[in-house]
């Protein structure tokens, strides 16, 4: 089982590892700071150095309790070999501010506007969006939104990660607004949650920025009505 500290420290930019499994371009280590794709955000991208040799990580997959480091070209090394890896720092910090952000988005929604499920998203280094069923959504509403959005942003609010039992999360209303991490939530003995304090609080496996004036200025980039309930968001930060 790979060790995932990009759960509990999402600003670890470089660990050494060891290679627990080499098949081609695929290694898996006994531990990484290195994000597979998941619930929206992309995977990271970086490097692993192994004694002279530098390879280019260009996917992260999870696959059960291993995390598969996906190189540019086969690793010529043995299991047991330290391994020094270093993420796009540049390229993972985007993504931890828009994460944030779509969910300080849907905690103003959640709390001031009666909102609806989330049922669709995507980060981006360089933008996000979010789909939202809530047919009384206008582009006129959402500009209302977000400007009281980047009003809390700029208060400053921690975000703090923590877990917690099943039984205690089947007790929070509303701790997941996906239908799929809704179904999830009935699986899990533990499950991690995001807590933007005194805003919001959402069950979540990605990765955040400490505090909520990380993020910067939220700025509608495009507005999409999909059908009668379905609404689309997309953002970039400045």
């Amino acid at each position: 089982m790979t060790e995932k500290l990009y759960l509990t420290d999402s600003y670890m930019k470089e660990v050494d590892a060891k290679v627990s499994k080499t098949d081609g371009n695929s290694m898996i280590l006994d531990k990484t700071i290195f994000y597979p794709a998941g619930g929206g955000q992309p995977n990271d991208t970086g490097k692993i150095l192994i004694g002279p040799q530098e390879y280019k990580v260009v996917d992260i997959k999870k696959e059960d309790n291993d995390v598969i480091h996906v190189l540019d070209r086969p690793a010529q090394t043995t299991v047991g070999s330290m391994a020094h890896c270093i993420i796009d720092w540049d390229r993972r910090y985007a993504c931890m501010k828009y994460h944030t952000a779509l969910h300080l988005i849907d905690g103003i929604m959640e709390k001031f506007y009666n909102s609806g499920m989330i049922t669709g998203g995507q980060i981006y280094p360089d933008r996000a969006h979010m789909d939202m069923d809530m047919p009384g959504l206008t582009r006129e509403k959402v500009s209302e939104i977000l400007e009281k959005t980047n009003a809390v942003a700029k208060e400053g609010h921690e975000v703090l990660i923590k877990e917690i039992g099943a039984d205690e999360a089947a007790e929070i209303p509303r701790l997941s607004r996906t239908e799929t991490g809704r179904k999830l939530l009935q699986t899990l003995k533990t499950v991690r949650v995001v807590d933007i304090v005194g805003v919001d609080l959402q069950a979540d496996g990605g990765t955040h920025v400490r505090n909520t004036g990380e993020i910067g200025t939220i700025e509608l980039n495009a507005y999409e009505n999909k059908g009668s309930r379905r609404k689309r968001i997309d953002i970039i930060l400045k």
